[in-house]
């Protein structure tokens, strides 16, 4: 009679003998692109934050609590409105929100990714930034503008975004809260963007503020995207602006 460790003992050898099962292949994380670098290409919600909301709404305007003292003259920051609806709304005019404003608008934002250039296609305003990778320096001789010159390059599995040469514009929508402080950013702005992967559906996604002439130091605030596969069948919708004419077709109403 075969004993039962006998039997134990032939089991393991036999066991031991067969190849062992490959584990099954896991999803990269973060997905990158072919020459190795984090892909962030997809389509997200907006950036959202949890500071100074009760929930995880649009994240239109920053947290006061993070400015630091005003410079000599920073009180140009607030700007309240004049009842010119192109000063007060100039968005109702089809003109630009700009950086950082219309980042933080409450639509979906969609990323393209190649080995030289970072494409953001906001859905808000049809707003495109294209971002170069491949190390160049900002430009020089060019207009101030919206958007300013962003520039990008990598540390580690951080994508950093630095932008210079804005026109002086709205900072973000806070007139909306209160009317007295329409906040407005110096042509001074230069912004720092740092994106990364927090974990496989969220985007960590931080904006650091740094104007000299309005600012004593330069402040950061924190916020997070969220991938959106299910949206890619519809993609990033038309968005059309028409200029909020007083007189229709020429005719005015009286």
């Amino acid at each position: 009679m075969i004993s039962v460790n006998r039997i134990l003992i032939a089991g393991l050898a036999l066991a031991a003998a067969l190849p062992a099962q490959a584990p099954a292949p896991k999803t990269p994380f973060p997905q990158r692109t072919p020459d190795g670098k984090p892909d962030f290409s997809g389509i997200y919600e907006w950036p959202k934050t949890d500071e100074g909301e009760k929930c995880r709404c649009s994240a239109t305007i920053f947290n006061k609590a993070r400015f630091p003292p005003l410079t000599p003259g920073g009180e140009a920051l607030y700007e309240p409105r004049n009842g010119d609806p192109r000063h007060d709304e100039p968005r109702d005019f089809c003109l630009p929100a700009g950086f950082p404003s219309g980042m933080l608008s409450a639509n979906a934002v969609r990323l393209v990714q190649n080995k030289t250039f970072l494409v953001v296609a906001h859905e808000f305003q049809a707003m495109t930034r294209l971002i170069p990778l491949d190390g160049r320096a900002h430009r020089e001789g060019l207009e101030p503008s919206y958007y300013g010159d962003p520039v990008g390059h990598w540390d580690g599995d951080t994508l950093v975004v630095d932008t210079t040469g804005f026109k002086r514009w709205s900072l973000d929508d806070y007139f909306y809260t209160n009317p007295n402080e329409y906040r407005m950013h110096s042509e001074a702005l230069h912004t720092i963007e740092r994106i990364s992967w927090k974990d496989a559906k969220t985007l960590a996604y931080q904006i650091t503020i740094d104007d000299p002439k309005i600012f004593t130091r330069a402040w950061s605030q924190d916020f997070t995207m969220t991938l959106h596969p299910d949206w890619d069948q519809m993609g990033i919708f038309e968005y059309v602006c028409e200029e909020n004419n007083r007189c229709p077709g020429g005719k005015c109403a009286k």
